[in-house]
């Protein structure tokens, strides 16, 4: 199977030398996401729960670049500085993702690239 980059300037570029997502087959990688806001490229700092949801829109801006959505997440795993905000996030993802909720992982980190409170990464399908 050949991989294809996937790209769009409706999600924050790359902090790193990765690319946003890749294609192969039939499901996308997603890199993980921090709240940035694409526009200015600056990181959010208004809270986990607006964080979150902003992630989920650069997500879902990605996977729409890709020929997917959220709603056809399979895998997410995400990197938290502090599980005590953990229940903000399952509000986001009830709300993005609603009864088609992916498979997923959580875990405390100590820290995040930019200072971030959150980090998402993600698979789905096409």
């Amino acid at each position: 199977m050949a991989k294809e980059v996937i790209f769009t300037d409706k999600a924050p570029k790359p902090v790193g030398p990765y690319s946003q997502a890749i294609k192969c087959g039939n499901l996308i990688f997603l890199s993980g996401q921090l709240p940035i806001v694409p526009e200015t490229g600056h990181l959010s700092t208004e809270g986990i729960h607006k964080e979150t949801r902003l992630i989920f829109d650069n997500m879902e801006a990605v996977l729409k670049a890709a020929g997917s959505s959220v709603e056809k997440l399979v895998k997410v795993n995400i990197f938290m500085t502090n599980l005590d905000d953990f229940k903000f996030v399952n509000e986001v993802m009830e709300e993005k993702c609603g009864v088609n909720l992916p498979a997923r992982s959580t875990v405390q980190v100590a820290a995040l690239p930019k200072g971030a409170n959150i980090e998402i990464e993600a698979v789905a399908e096409i």
